[in-house]
């Protein structure tokens, strides 16, 4: 119990360290240290938010641009070691759900000249990342730029989205493909995708 209760405690004393810095920050959120963080006055995060130790939040420079780039809905959970990286916009809605190591970004790195590493070219392919309300994204999931996650969507462990993935549906793989769509909580499976 006493371990539990000191862990909680250098969350929260953590958060109330650097809540000052973000763009907003909700009232009864956790970020678990240790966290990297990187751009916090672009970065709004909702009430009852909590993500686990080693997750990376970042709002990359876009010019002269001071607007919120990375949004976090209330509610919403990331169990740890996840990475968020936004140049003009990442949304996760209220209640989105993230398991260990998911990775969404709003862009990638340019990689088409040759005689340059790849670190140095900078970022290409800017695009608006939406994750909507209720939505769970299984481990290692990787979400790339210009998709948008529907409400209440499952997407499978090690899956990679590069195309919309409607409410409501089942998606898995890589690339990720609609597997099953539901129609409400109280049906059951609606249909299966083939």
């Amino acid at each position: 119990m006493g371990y539990r209760f000191s862990i909680r405690l250098r969350g929260k004393l953590f958060s109330l360290l650097v809540s000052g810095a973000f763009a907003r920050f909700g009232r009864k959120t956790v970020l678990m240290y240790p966290l990297r963080l990187g751009g916090e006055d672009r970065i709004a995060i909702g009430d009852r938010v909590f993500f686990g130790a080693g997750c990376w939040l970042q709002a990359l420079p876009d010019g002269d641009k001071r607007s919120v780039a990375l949004s976090i809905g209330n509610g919403s959970s990331s169990s740890g070691g996840c990475v968020i990286s936004a140049v003009r916009s990442v949304i996760l809605e209220e209640d989105v759900l993230l398991a260990r190591n998911v990775y969404i970004s709003d862009h990638i790195h340019k990689y088409s000249e040759t005689d340059m590493p790849v670190r140095a070219q900078g970022i290409d392919k800017v695009e608006p990342v939406l994750i909507k309300r209720g939505a769970w994204l299984g481990q290692n999931v990787v979400v790339c730029p210009g998709v948008t996650i529907g409400r209440g969507a499952v997407i499978g462990a090690n899956s990679v989205v590069v195309h919309d993935i409607p409410d409501f549906s089942v998606a898995v793989g890589a690339p990720a493909r609609v597997i099953k769509v539901m129609l409400n909580s109280q049906s059951k499976i609606a249909s299966q995708v083939k």
